[in-house]
């Protein structure tokens, strides 16, 4: 966590009763994290501050208004997304309140408002990044720029059209797709329901038959889960049941962009897809 010592000197209390609605001078306490608010768990502190910087003055609240961003977390939008919804949700349990900085919000707004867009949702107005504190003021600062240097800048999978699944083909025309594309990702799928009655889904990925490129298999198989995730649309139609459904998902990496162009439905005695990435291994592509 980024919590630095810096921190604890700095009040924000007229900002906080302007950009959340409520008075930040009421009395708060420190409560544990409950186990219900998954994504603020392991953030580097277990206390949280209540009433929050949402205006949250019950738990109940909380969890139930927290839970709606969980699945965004999932997708691993942006390096920063868990750590700023957590200073607002649960913020920590210190003298004083540390909002996040105007620049980590423009960062992960930029980052995640098209994943909400993909799920039907707009940026609410209560985190209009307007609202937060230049990075002059003493805030929880974005690190997007040392990220950038300290760790590999891998594709990211964006909000598109969903590919009908195929479920008639020869195994010719799919070494004529692998030819096309750069990877191949075999996904076993099932969903579940949580606690909290949200949907979930459990997500085995494999890599196989794949030119890989500049991609080692487990950055591929980590960008194909977070595709699953952000595209949820795309996943819902792959499991109408709970059954566990097996798929190939193919697709290309273009300027940055991971997509999905062709999904298969690999049946348990599918010949032809078993054929197709038998004879991979030798085929030549035109």
């Amino acid at each position: 966590m980024f919590w630095t010592a810096k921190m604890l000197a700095f009040a924000l209390s007229s900002f906080l009763r302007m950009a959340t609605g409520f008075d930040i001078g009421l009395s708060t306490k420190c409560v544990v994290i409950p186990k219900e608010m998954d994504m603020c768990h392991k953030i580097g502190y277990s206390e949280m501050r209540l009433p929050n910087l949402m205006g949250h003055t019950s738990m109940a609240e909380v969890i139930l208004k927290s839970t709606t961003w969980q699945h965004l977390v999932h997708t691993d939008c942006h390096p920063h997304v868990r750590t700023f919804l957590c200073s607002l949700f649960a913020p920590i349990c210190l003298d004083t309140f540390i909002h996040p900085c105007r620049s980590m919000c423009i960062a992960v707004h930029d980052s995640c408002a098209p994943v909400l867009a993909c799920h039907g949702h707009s940026w609410p107005d209560s985190l209009d990044c307007d609202r937060f504190p230049a990075d002059e003021d003493m805030c929880l600062a974005s690190l997007a720029k040392e990220h950038k240097y300290l760790h590999k800048v891998l594709p990211r999978p964006a909000c598109q059209t969903c590919p009908a699944v195929e479920e008639f083909f020869t195994h010719k025309r799919v070494l004529e797709v692998f030819c096309d594309n750069n990877f191949a990702v075999k996904v076993r799928l099932s969903k579940k329901r949580t606690v909290l009655s949200n949907q979930e889904y459990n997500i085995e990925c494999r890599v196989e038959f794949i030119i890989q490129g500049s991609l080692l298999p487990y950055e591929t198989q980590n960008m194909i889960q977070q595709w699953l995730l952000i595209n949820e649309n795309c996943t819902e139609r792959m499991t109408q049941t709970h059954r566990p459904m097996v798929y190939l998902l193919v697709g290309n990496i273009e300027e940055g962009v991971i997509l999905v162009n062709q999904v298969y439905r690999w049946q348990r005695r599918d010949s032809q897809l078993t054929l197709a990435t038998q004879k991979w291994r030798y085929h030549k592509c035109l």
